[in-house]
C-alpha cells in the first residue's frame, strides 16, 4: 500500500515497509512497521556501494510532513558528502557528553565523599576508621565545602576547613586533610573535577608551604607503658578481679596481641590441645617435634593481611578454659549484645576500674613485653618482632626466611607468662640452647 497521509494508520495494521510515493514524496523514505500498531520512519540510501537505513523517528511522534523534512535534510547531507547515520551518532555522543559535564558540575563535595565511602569502605578492616571517615567530614568539612561543587574546591577553601583546627587538634585535622585529598582524587578520576594539577588538599609541595608541620604542632605522645618490673604487680591485680574485660586484658598482655585481635578472637581460631607440630633441630642436628596450644588468627583479621600463629602459655589456656561458651556467639570474649564480642572500651574500662589507667594503656603493654624480651629475656630481636607480628628484616631477608620461628616464640611466650606470675626475680632470664634459665 503506497505511503500517504490517508493510509498511514492503515499501514500500521500489517508489518512491512511502505514507500513514500505520494504528492511531495522524498526518495527513499519509508514507513516501517515491525509489528502491528508499531511504526517508524526510515530513509534508505546508498553510500560507498552499500545500502543504509537511517532511522528518523516514531510514526506516532512525527507526522508525514515532518518525516519528509528530516528525510530531505538527510539527503542534503549526503549531497554535501556527510553520512546522516554517522552524524546522528555523533550528536548522541555530544548530548551524553554535555549531560555528563552538567552532572560533574553539580556533584557536591558531600555527594562525592558519600560515593567514595560507598566504593572503598567495604574493604576497610578498621571499624573505627569506617565510622570516623564520614563523621569527621560532617563535623569539620561539610559546613564549609560540603554543598560546593567538587569541581570548584581550591586551596583557599581547603585552608578554610583546616586552619581553625590545625593548631588545637592536629591529629584530627591531619586525618580530615587526608580524607579531603582522597575524595578530591576520587572526584578527578570520575571526571567530576578537572585534572588541573596539584590536589589542593595534598601536603607535599602544597599545604606543607601553608601550614606548620604536624610534628611542630603536636609532639608525639606514646602509649603509656609499665616498666617490666611492674608486670607482676599489674597482673596480680588483674588476677584478683573478675569480669570479661579483666580476662580479656590478661589474655592480651600474655599473648602480646593487639586489642582488636583479642576483641575479635573466636573459638574456631583456638587450638587448646595438640596445637601445631613444629620440627626443630638442636646443636647436634637431632630433630624434635614441638607442639602445644596455639591461637591462629586468619589473614582477614590481621593488620598485615597475613595469618599469625601465637603459642599459648598454660596461663592463657587457663584463662580461655574459664570463659563461658554462649550459644549463637562465636567470640571468646562475649559482649553484652547478642552475637557480639566485647566492645573496644571493655579493656580500657577495666584498667580504669582497677586504677591502673594512669600508669599504662592496653596497647602500651606490648612495649612492656618488648622491653622485657630484649633486656631481661635476652631473646633474639627477630623472635620478639615476630611475636609482635612486625615485619622483620628487608624484603629479601623475609623471602629467604621460610619459618615463623614458632618453636622459639613458644619459649618466649612461656617465659613471659612466668615473668608475669613470679613475685620476685632473682636474676636476668636468658635463653640458652632452646631453654630458658636464670643467669
Amino acid at each position: 500500500m503506497p505511503l500517504s497521509v490517508k493510509n498511514i494508520a492503515l499501514n500500521l495494521k500489517v508489518a512491512g515497509r511502505y514507500r513514500d510515493d505520494g504528492s511531495g514524496a522524498v526518495r527513499g523514505l519509508y514507513q516501517q512497521v515491525s509489528a502491528p500498531g508499531t511504526g517508524s520512519w526510515v530513509l534508505r540510501y546508498q553510500r560507498g556501494g552499500k545500502e543504509h537505513w537511517h532511522g528518523l523517528g516514531s510514526v506516532s511522534d512525527l507526522p508525514l510532513a515532518k518525516a519528509r523534512k528530516l528525510a530531505n535534510a538527510a539527503r542534503v547531507m549526503l549531497a554535501e558528502g556527510s553520512d546522516p547515520i554517522t552524524a546522528k551518532k555523533a550528536e548522541r555522543v555530544r548530548r551524553l557528553t554535555e549531560a555528563a559535564a552538567a552532572e560533574a558540575v553539580s556533584v557536591t563535595f558531600e555527594q562525592a565523599s558519600m560515593r567514595y565511602y560507598k566504593f572503598h569502605s567495604p574493604h576497610w578492616k578498621n571499624a573505627k576508621h569506617r565510622s570516623q571517615f564520614l563523621s569527621s567530614l560532617e563535623t569539620y568539612a561539610y559546613p564549609t565545602i560540603g554543598a560546593l561543587p567538587v569541581s570548584t574546591i581550591n586551596l583557599a577553601m581547603v585552608l578554610k576547613v583546616l586552619e581553625p583546627i590545625w593548631q588545637t587538634m592536629n591529629p584530627t585535622a591531619s586525618r580530615v586533610r587526608n580524607r579531603i585529598e582522597s575524595v578530591l582524587d576520587f572526584a578527578r578520576v570520575n571526571e567530576w573535577r578537572p585534572d588541573i594539577g596539584t590536589n589542593p588538599a595534598s601536603w607535599k609541595g602544597n599545604l606543607k608551604q601553608a601550614l606548620p608541620a604536624p610534628s611542630d604542632v603536636t609532639k608525639v605522645k606514646h602509649f603509656a607503658a609499665l616498666s617490666y618490673d611492674q608486670a607482676f604487680d599489674f597482673m596480680e591485680a588483674l588476677r584478683q578481679h573478675q569480669g570479661i574485660g579483666v580476662a580479656a586484658l590478661q589474655f592480651t598482655v600474655l599473648t602480646a596481641a593487639r586489642s582488636s585481635e583479642t576483641i575479635g578472637a573466636r573459638w574456631d581460631e583456638m587450638e587448646l590441645h595438640a596445637g601445631i607440630p613444629v620440627t626443630t633441630r638442636d646443636a647436634d642436628g637431632a630433630e624434635t617435634i614441638i607442639s602445644g596450644p596455639c591461637w591462629v588468627i586468619p589473614a582477614a583479621r590481621m593488620k598485615s593481611d597475613k595469618p599469625h600463629s601465637i603459642p599459648l602459655s598454660d596461663r592463657v589456656v587457663e584463662i580461655l578454659n574459664g570463659l563461658a561458651h554462649v550459644a549463637g556467639n562465636q567470640f571468646c570474649f562475649v559482649g553484652g549484645v547478642h552475637g557480639k564480642s566485647i566492645s573496644a572500651m571493655a579493656m580500657p574500662e577495666a584498667l580504669a576500674r582497677l586504677e591502673w589507667s594512669q600508669h599504662c594503656t592496653v596497647h602500651g603493654m606490648r612495649s612492656t613485653f618488648r622491653d622485657w624480651a630484649s633486656e631481661v629475656g635476652r631473646f633474639d630481636s627477630a623472635v620478639v618482632e615476630m611475636a609482635l607480628h612486625h615485619s622483620v628484616g628487608t624484603a629479601v631477608e623475609r623471602a629467604y626466611r621460610r619459618g615463623d620461628l614458632f618453636d622459639k616464640r613458644r619459649l618466649l611466650m612461656d617465659a613471659w607468662s612466668t615473668w608475669c606470675s613470679t613475685a620476685k626475680h632473682t636474676g636476668d632470664v636468658v635463653q640458652l640452647r632452646g631453654k630458658v634459665t636464670s643467669k
